[in-house]
């Protein structure tokens, strides 16, 4: 959402944080920009380890009390939605199915008035039976990661044997209503680049909504190179042997995916080209870390400790103006692109996708 939907007006395409901030609730920045999209962690920690996200000996993880309690959660949650216009939430980590007491949480979110829609982002271990309970508490969709349909290939990339796991999860997830059933997948020069037509025919042939993801600097160990990322180009010309794209017609707005019919569709395939082809100007994203922190990009370096002000006894308007600061200084763009890019200190276990 824009801020031209609302009638607010669009500040000049500079980023002045001293300008005046529109009288507004919702959580607009001083590029007009308007979030309205909520990616929520539940918890750093996870279950597998992922060449790409982590060492093989995993991360410290956060201590307890330091993570946000259901009841912290909660009260955020219903400040982002009564207060702030958020629209949408998606329950992230780590590894959002390692949180206690999942079912009841999303039960309780559920209940928020505007009710949000509510999706989650799983590497899918552990779906294959919770995914009923999942759906009649109220989640409306799901997001499964998997990078690979070859189990030598998984073993290689997660340093986990689950692969049968998490094809169990998505079929579990489909045939409970969570649908569209979107895959998440990452390529990796030398390792599974190969695999893009194999992951399409398998989604294609399951109904699941595959989406390719440009490998991003967010690995904890900051071992990231342009050089070896699979491109956005590189994906398409690697499906294109294979299949037939078509642009989709399908109005884009703020969503991540660039979308392209398949054999002149109705299925499609998406690339989220976050490097090479970067959306930052239609980005409609508000993140909010396991320990309470509310950052403004995926790649910010900057945080606004909303765990502070809630244990400090703050209201909840006091939350929400603390919120909508953090939001109107948001930059233009991560400027990965840019000579001065610094890797955030947190990866994206710690951070929530």
């Amino acid at each position: 959402m824009s801020a031209v939907n609302l009638g607010l007006p669009r500040v000049p395409g500079t980023h002045d944080v001293s300008a005046p901030r529109p009288d507004t609730p919702v959580l607009v920045d001083t590029f007009g920009r308007v979030a309205t999209d909520l990616r929520v962690s539940l918890t750093d920690r996870c279950n597998l380890r992922c060449t790409y996200c982590m060492p093989a000996e995993g991360l410290p993880w956060l201590p307890k009390e330091e993570v946000l309690t259901d009841a912290e959660l909660l009260r955020l949650m219903r400040v982002a939605v009564e207060r702030l216009g958020v629209t949408d939430i998606r329950l992230t980590g780590g590894e959002p199915m390692l949180r206690a007491g999942l079912e009841e949480l999303i039960a309780q979110i559920s209940a928020l008035r505007p009710r949000p829609r509510l999706s989650m982002t799983t590497n899918g271990i552990g779906l294959a039976k919770r995914a009923p309970a999942l759906a009649e508490a109220g989640l409306n969709r799901i997001n499964v990661s998997l990078d690979t349909v070859n189990p030598e290939t998984f073993r290689e990339i997660a340093r986990r044997d689950r692969l049968s796991h998490v094809l169990d999860g998505l079929a579990a997830a489909r045939d409970a209503g969570l649908g569209p059933v979107k895959v998440n997948a990452v390529l990796l020069r030398g390792v599974n680049e190969n695999e893009a037509p194999d992951l399409l025919r398998f989604c294609l042939e399951h109904g699941y909504h595959l989406r390719f993801i440009e490998q991003m600097p967010l690995d904890a160990q900051h071992g990231w190179d342009r050089s070896n990322m699979i491109t956005a180009a590189e994906i398409m010309s690697r499906l294109q042997a294979e299949f037939s794209l078509s642009p989709s017609p399908a109005e884009r707005g703020g969503a991540p995916a660039e979308r392209w019919l398949v054999n002149g569709g109705p299925a499609d395939v998406g690339i989220i080209a976050s490097v090479t082809r970067p959306f930052c100007a239609a980005c409609e994203r508000t993140r909010l870390t396991a320990d309470g922190a509310v950052r403004s990009c995926l790649f910010s370096n900057d945080e606004t400790d909303l765990r502070a002000l809630l244990r400090g006894g703050a209201d909840d308007e006091e939350v929400a103006r603390a919120w909508r600061l953090t939001m109107w200084g948001k930059l233009a763009g991560h400027e990965i692109n840019d000579a001065g890019f610094a890797q955030p200190i947190r990866p994206m276990s710690a951070i929530g996708g």
